[in-house]
């Protein structure tokens, strides 16, 4: 892989370990620094940087609720958290439902509940284990209740509907339609490699032009926790795939030393949120009331898979999860089509001779 495919993964990592530094130095108590000193070779920097978001809120509600602003968060000691009970951790899951930090308001739904939660129960362990606390109250908490969500995905209709309006541009506004016009190649590219892959936003946004190999149909993705790993198109992803590249290089506009592959307007490397956006854009036109997002194209590759091969593991390879279990709760659930397709299986009468 091309050096400045891994400076960008090099310059994510450094900037989630630079904001993680911060909110340590800023909204943690001093004793957190050796939790996540010793949690480092552990956890990726991102996971360190989501526990530390996630602690920062229950120490804030430490200081409001528990010790009644009597104190400061910095100034909170081991002696301090020694003296937090089952009682006060299940009453900071009520308080997430709706909290005001930072004078916005917040509201934690049951999977952001349990997330913060597993967040909490992880630094009590670690000091717990370590010896540092006599007791472990976090383990006393039952985890919410998790109820399954619906799986939202494009059916095989809005699939052919949402590459139409990328490449007619149908729908949009005239300000949209104005960007279109230089943008139709790229989108359709994106839109045609998240649903001919299945990978993440991330992986998406991290490709090189050389990470791309059209001899075999193949390119490189860096999963999480920073492993390579091998995947392959289809003819019809690599043509959209040829015809952006050979664009971006005709056009002017597009005229930039950057390798990567997707680029914004200002010949730089697309951000997630740019390419969130670009997903929107196209969605809403075609499937308005499923709010679909990167993820959920990456859900519809998984659903269209499995339906083909019937084999949950290659759907779990090909999409890099690390627990077949995952893919089997999204992509293998009993949906309406299947309960219609086994109606009647079972007689209950015998048939008239």
């Amino acid at each position: 892989m091309a050096n400045s495919s891994a400076n960008y993964y090099l310059q994510r990592n450094n900037k989630n370990i630079e904001t993680l530094n911060r909110i340590l130095e800023e909204s943690l108590p001093l004793f957190c620094q050796d939790y996540f000193l010793g949690i480092d070779s552990q956890t990726s920097a991102l996971t360190r940087l989501n526990y530390a978001h996630d602690l920062k809120i229950f120490f804030y509600f430490l200081q409001e609720i528990k010790f009644k602003n009597s104190k400061i968060v910095k100034d909170f000691t081991l002696e301090d958290l020694e003296r937090v009970t089952s009682n006060d951790i299940e009453y900071f899951l009520g308080y997430l439902s709706h909290y005001r930090y930072s004078g916005k308001d917040h509201n934690c739904n049951e999977r952001a509940k349990a997330r913060k939660l597993s967040s909490v129960r992880a630094m009590f362990k670690y000091f717990f284990n370590k010896g540092y606390i006599s007791v472990n109250n976090s383990a006393k908490v039952a985890t919410p209740k998790l109820h399954d969500k619906p799986i939202i995905r494009l059916d095989a209709e809005e699939i052919y509907n949402i590459i139409d309006v990328a490449e007619s541009g149908t729908g949009l506004s005239n300000h949209q339609k104005s960007y279109h016009v230089k943008n139709r190649v790229r989108d359709c590219a994106i839109l045609m490699l998240f649903l001919g892959t299945g990978i993440r936003i991330s992986e998406l946004v991290g490709l090189n032009n050389d990470d791309i190999n059209f001899k075999d149909n193949s390119f490189i993705v860096t999963r999480k926790g920073g492993s390579k790993s091998i995947l392959f198109f289809d003819d019809e992803v690599a043509e959209s795939l040829k015809t952006y590249i050979e664009y971006k290089e005709q056009i002017n506009g597009f005229k930039s030393k950057s390798e990567a592959l997707f680029l914004s307007n200002n010949s730089n490397r697309l951000t997630v949120r740019a390419v969130e956006n670009i997903v929107h854009k196209y969605a809403k036109i075609v499937s308005p009331l499923k709010n679909i997002s990167p993820h959920k194209l990456r859900s519809t590759y998984g659903t269209q898979l499995y339906k083909a091969t019937g084999d949950i593991y290659i759907v779990a390879d090909v999409l890099g999860h690390k627990d077949v279990n995952t893919t089997r709760k999204h992509y293998a659930a009993i949906n309406e089509e299947n309960r219609r397709a086994v109606a009647g299986k079972v007689k209950l009468k015998r048939d008239d001779d």
